[in-house]
């Protein structure tokens, strides 16, 4: 049986009844003259600011006697922000002044809901690569110029079998189809004893030259581009006259090229454009190199929906565009002359001297001073490094001169790629001319 607990203590408070002390609490003894010293020197070192005395009557000793310096430091920040205004004001007002507001008139617009205006657009039908040995046939048959549901189409399509197996000729000139003055360009055979065929590939180029051009201006060109291996489709002007001499004396403006294949090309496929300036003596000195710039597709390719391809050419400048006039591709002024720009050898590779066609005239701008028609064109492979040997798996050697050939055995390889989004598609076309030049006076 458990003792009894044992009562308090009554001596002892803060002991319980077994004996264990409590706790105990001490409380401020105001006889303890220590504790009060110690506490009024802390209330001394507190900040005490008397609720009954004004601000207004508070002591500002720092005031009585200011430092000259002290107003520096306000001063410098002010006259900083001033000038940052007026400089920010004047660039403004420079920017504003040296935008240029031009009159346009409409040249040609077209939504293709109407057919296809052969008074404007000629398709043209050739054979002989126009000079970039390209591997197409250009016809103007419904196969491969169509319009459907409103959309401008150009389609490439296989070449006949039977032209490419057995000795053939195509003659254009014959049948009274052939656009071009070339025999070259007019006539092609397959020989299959040494190698040499048609052109294994049938597709579609269309111009304006007889029903639309401009000399400065505006175009805008809206348009999905096509997806396939070693399709090379292009939006680009020529001059309709070639009042410079011979290409590339006269100009050549590309507001945009591309390549069929995806993104994994060497160079970059349809997720790549690029715009271009041709210019220059002859062809192997064509410094397009010197004008000319890439546009890289966001987490998209340029086959995957439409796009607004667009040029703006002035006396001062020239600038291609996609979708909008902010998102340039190719910028160049005119400035300095372009035989200048170019500093071209003094002869060509043959020895003949160069003679400059272009200072003549006075205008820097020259050779793209003139008129200028709109080319639309699907082209396929060729030789002349736009696609360059070796890389991707490309099935043909630029120099060999069985390349066509080459390009069609490996058909098995590209043609499947087309199938889906082989072609490029066109919704508008519109072309303005500026004000003052050409027939917009």
């Amino acid at each position: 049986m458990a003792s009894p607990l044992p009562e308090k203590s009554a001596q002892d408070p803060f002991r319980d009844g077994i004996g264990t002390p409590t706790p105990q609490f001490k409380f401020f003894d105001s006889r303890n003259a220590s504790s009060v010293a110690i506490h009024q020197q802390s209330l001394a070192n507190r900040y005490f600011r008397s609720r009954r005395i004004g601000k207004e009557k508070i002591e500002k000793p720092w005031l009585d006697k200011k430092d000259p310096r002290q107003r520096w430091l306000s001063i410098f920040p002010l006259i900083g922000l001033l000038i940052g205004l007026l400089l920010s004001g004047y660039l403004v007002y420079d920017g504003l002044s040296s935008v240029e507001n031009p009159v346009y008139c409409s040249v040609y617009e077209d939504d293709f809901t109407n057919g296809f205006n052969d008074k404007i657009w000629t398709k043209e039908a050739e054979v002989g690569g126009y000079g970039n040995g390209q591997f197409e046939e250009t016809t103007s048959t419904d196969e491969n110029v169509f319009i459907k549901d409103g959309i401008l189409t150009l389609k490439p399509t296989l070449q006949d079998a039977h032209l490419i197996e057995t000795n053939n000729i195509i003659n254009l000139t014959a049948s009274g189809l052939c656009t071009s003055d070339s025999w070259s360009s007019c006539v092609v055979s397959t020989n299959t004893t040494n190698g040499t065929i048609v052109n294994p590939v049938k597709s579609a180029r269309i111009n304006t030259k007889k029903g639309a051009s401009i000399q400065y201006g505006r175009i805008e060109v809206v348009a999905k581009l096509p997806a396939g291996d070693w399709l090379w489709p292009a939006i680009w002007m020529l001059p309709v006259n070639d009042t410079y001499g011979p290409w590339p004396s006269s100009g050549e403006i590309d507001l945009m090229e591309s390549r069929g294949n995806n993104w994994t090309y060497g160079f970059g496929g349809n997720n790549i454009v690029s715009s271009t300036m041709h210019w220059g003596p002859d062809g192997p000195n064509d410094a397009w190199w010197r004008t000319n710039n890439r546009q890289h597709a966001l987490h998209t390719t340029y086959a995957e929906g439409f796009h607004t391809y667009g040029l703006e050419w002035t006396p001062t400048h020239l600038y291609t565009y996609i979708d909008t006039r902010l998102m340039q591709v190719l910028y160049t002024n005119f400035k300095t002359p372009f035989w200048r720009r170019g500093k071209f050898p003094a002869s060509s590779d043959n020895g003949t001297a160069f003679v400059d066609p272009w200072s003549q005239t006075g205008n820097p701008a020259t050779p793209f001073d003139k008129p200028f028609y709109l080319i639309l064109n699907v082209a396929v492979g060729g030789t002349n490094s736009w696609f360059e040997d070796g890389k991707s798996g490309k099935p043909w050697v630029d120099a060999s001169p069985t390349a066509r050939k080459d390009f069609w055995d490996a058909q098995k390889q590209w043609y499947p790629t087309w199938q889906e989004n082989g072609e490029m598609q066109v919704k508008s076309v519109k072309m303005w001319q500026r004000q003052g030049y050409g027939s917009c006076k």
